[in-house]
């Protein structure tokens, strides 16, 4: 979800007032997303690399992440699934708390799964996954594939990606998802975060619905 902070620039607003309306922008997203029928999404909202920000801008995002949990707890009552994925022991207490909260709420619900990366960066996940696998199966290396790996993943509960789509024109993945995305189709789009609709959401579902993919073959 990326050009918030340029969002704000452009209007002469503070960072943070970028990252306030790409955070309505996201409620907004779920639903848009849950009306063209998608079943899994995942949102980046917090990088690994995001704490060397501007400690200001930080503890905004940070008050902002607080200010919505309640928000996205209110997800669940409409059979949605909520999945945090990244390393929760970087916040504070009572926000870890209430993060586990929601999985717990709504680890039920098979309606729509959101799945929202904080405090996430793909290597991280991958080299913590490694050593849950090595904890767990030191003595039978030989029983470990694929399919074992991605079971240690934050995704464990969905699919492996299907359709990326980065906002704001920059062109890569930015350590995100980079094993669940393996044979992902990125979209990239010049329109800021903040400024996305459900316009734009839909081109990028019928762009991708006109790709060949074939996973290696011919």
């Amino acid at each position: 979800m990326d050009g918030n902070g340029r969002w704000a620039k452009k209007r002469g607003l503070p960072r943070s007032a970028g990252h306030s309306r790409g955070a309505k922008v996201f409620k907004r997203a779920v639903e848009d997303l849950r009306e063209l029928g998608v079943k899994y999404a995942t949102f980046y909202a917090f990088s690994t690399e995001n704490w060397s920000r501007p400690k200001e801008e930080v503890n905004a995002l940070m008050e902002l992440l607080d200010s919505y949990l309640d928000d996205i707890r209110g997800m669940a009552q409409k059979n949605t699934r909520i999945i945090f994925a990244g390393e929760k022991s970087a916040f504070e207490e009572d926000m870890r708390r209430r993060m586990v909260d929601i999985e717990q709420v709504s680890e039920h619900n098979d309606g729509l799964y959101i799945c929202i990366a904080l405090n996430y960066g793909g290597r991280a996940e991958i080299v913590r996954a490694a050593k849950r696998l090595a904890e767990k199966c030191a003595s039978s290396p030989e029983s470990v594939g694929e399919r074992e790996f991605a079971n240690e993943l934050y995704t464990s509960q969905m699919p492996d990606v299907d359709l990326i789509i980065r906002t704001g024109g920059e062109q890569r993945l930015s350590n995100f998802l980079i094993w669940q995305a393996a044979y992902a189709e990125l979209y990239f789009t010049d329109t800021l975060w903040p400024d996305l609709k459900k316009e734009d959401l839909a081109a990028a579902l019928e762009w991708y619905s006109n790709r060949n993919r074939r996973f290696g073959g011919v």
